[in-house]
């Protein structure tokens, strides 16, 4: 199967053993795209490894462009499999010390720069911040340099990397939930018509090591294309499967909701699923439609509105009057409010209140704002986070102990109290104060801010009912050091907020691979916190108030709530 994936993603789709008679138009690699720029007569060392790294970018036909850098020796012996450095940044190529002089016909030239990760052979990005140096050998010949000697795989800069490839999201399960949630892998941009072939080997081949034990899937070990990926003659993608085993109703239909929104992110939107030659499911072709009941992230309603904590109370931060506080306690000042979370829904509500020097946890309806107590105490408790289902509520406990709030059964008798147990954290541990901690809206990872830094992790839940936190990573080190607060602006990405007055606001890719910056136009730093979401602007909390920014042809964040310095902002869910 490996060997099979590296074909896949540098563009060769495997054909299975037997395929049944259909009438059919295979999905073919489609038209070569053009190929980088190879060699320009005369180029010196340096611009030719310069060269060399550019063009790595293309994987068409074995990194055939960037082998037309390299002398006829080791033209075909280069092993460009395995990981795929990215560099970001600044490129150095320059002459490595002690190199031979140029003049000799032989020199030495020094790739420089720092790598934030490497792609695995399964499409996925692992993030990894490290310098890096890379020595090439060179030789000139017949008045031309080529490269003669070089450590083998592939480093390619990062904005190369993000115009030769592109991301889509591979669907795995649930397990406990039964819900499809995504992946984040990369796929080479060219050619598009053959992506559908390769994004459906990375579903056979499992999850990334980044949610690897947290998320499960319906295909097993055995499973493959029975026939290669074809178009039908009324447009539908036939996807033809083998080897799955006994399934029920539900394991089928998670297996249709992997493949059918797996391949939505290659604009597939009808799939018709067989599985040994007969429709895995009646009812005709699938299309994201059919199984959007098995999507796992939940999209807030639009009408379930933002909330801010400000003085104490908990106020509207959107619709008509924002600034106006809820009914109840939470808004009459019958406690002390320090921070809030809401429900997808709308229909619960957990805030952190101040008893003197302690806080505590309170839980409640999202419609009257009267809320309980829960015996839950801290020196300081983390802003509460709530699961996809609203069952249970995440709050850290005095930066080191997170703990999660189970709420009563529907059936449960009247006065039952909720429910404590620890999840294991030990993976942050010695990170530093876990001072945030947010779930993702399809609750399969958390992302926290620890001792300045950005850091996520999968959430697996044992068949003993213990939660762990696994695959902790951190993102961006060197970039996002400074942290002060963070949410999850959809499965795939999130947004931080730091303390560098450069860059204070940054949009972040989960895996860490894309960062991009936000304007900080007419905000006050310190930033205090930030909540975000899908389909819905960006609101941060600065020293005098709360600014919204939507993007598109914005460009300074606007005020929606003034006079509020202590203000903490929330979207539901």
């Amino acid at each position: 199967m490996a060997l099979c994936l590296l074909a896949a993603l540098a563009g060769c789709a495997s054909v299975p053993d037997s395929s049944p008679v259909q009438v059919l138009k295979r999905v073919t690699e489609g038209e070569a795209p053009p190929a980088p720029p190879g060699p320009v007569d005369g180029a010196d060392p340096s611009e030719i490894v310069r060269g060399f790294v550019t063009a790595s970018g293309s994987s068409s036909d074995n990194h055939g462009a960037a082998r037309r850098f390299l002398a006829p020796e080791i033209a075909t012996t280069w092993d460009d499999g395995g990981d795929l450095t990215v560099l970001d940044g600044q490129l150095d190529t320059v002459p490595a010390p002690g190199a031979p002089m140029p003049s000799s016909g032989r020199t030495t030239i020094r790739i420089r720069g720092t790598a934030i990760g490497h792609v695995t052979p399964t499409g996925a990005f692992e993030p990894d911040e490290t310098p890096v140096e890379i020595d090439v050998e060179l030789v000139r010949r017949a008045g031309q340099w080529r490269i003669s000697a070089l450590p083998d795989g592939v480093v390619v800069p990062l904005a190369v990397f993000t115009e030769s490839y592109r991301a889509v999201k591979v669907y795995f399960v649930d397990p406990v939930h039964h819900k499809a949630v995504p992946d984040l892998r990369y796929l080479p941009a060219v050619p598009s018509r053959a992506q559908s072939a390769r994004l459906l080997e990375l579903l056979l081949a499992g999850p990334s090591s980044a949610l690897r034990g947290a998320v499960a899937s319906q295909f097993g070990p055995e499973a493959r294309l029975r026939s290669n990926v074809a178009a039908s003659p009324d447009g539908a993608l036939v996807v033809d499967l083998t080897g799955i085993g006994q399934l029920d109703e539900t394991g089928r239909r998670l297996l249709a909701a992997q493949v059918v929104l797996s391949l939505t992110e290659v604009n597939v939107d009808r799939v018709r699923l067989l599985l040994d030659g007969e429709p895995l499911l009646p009812g005709g072709d699938l299309t994201p439609t059919t199984i959007a009941a098995y999507d796992g992230e939940k999209r807030p309603a639009v009408d379930v509105p933002g909330l801010v904590v400000a003085g104490g109370r908990v106020r509207q931060l959107t619709g008509s009057e924002p600034g106006a506080v809820l009914p109840g306690q939470v808004g009459n000042g019958a406690v002390d409010v320090l921070s809030a979370a809401t429900t997808g829904d709308g229909q619960h509500l957990a805030v952190v209140v101040r008893e003197g020097a302690r806080q505590r946890l309170l839980l409640g309806g999202g419609s009257d704002g009267d809320v309980v107590p829960v015996a839950l105490t801290g020196s300081v408790l983390s802003r509460p986070s709530w699961t996809p289902d609203g069952t249970e509520v995440w709050t850290v406990v005095d930066s080191t102990d997170l703990r999660r709030v189970l709420l009563p059964a529907l059936d449960a008798p009247p006065g039952t109290p909720a429910r404590i147990t620890s999840v294991d954290m030990s993976g942050l541990t010695g990170r530093g104060p876990v001072t945030e901690l947010r779930l993702s809206r399809d609750g399969m990872r958390v992302l926290a801010v620890a001792g300045g830094g950005i850091y996520t992790a999968a959430v697996a839940r044992g068949v003993d009912g213990d939660v762990t936190l696994r695959n902790v990573r951190r993102l961006r080190s060197g970039s996002l050091a400074e942290a002060v607060g963070a949410d999850w602006r959809s499965a795939d990405s999130l947004v931080v907020i730091t303390a560098a007055p450069a860059g204070p606001v940054v949009q972040v890719s989960v895996d860490g691979l894309t960062m991009l910056g936000v304007p900080g136009t007419n905000l006050t730093p310190p930033l205090r916190a930030v909540a975000a979401g899908p389909s819905r602007p960006l609101v941060v909390a600065d020293a005098g108030g709360v600014w919204s920014f939507t993007g598109g042809d914005q460009v300074a964040w606007r005020a929606v709530l003034g006079g509020v310095p202590d203000a903490v902002p929330l979207y539901p869910g």
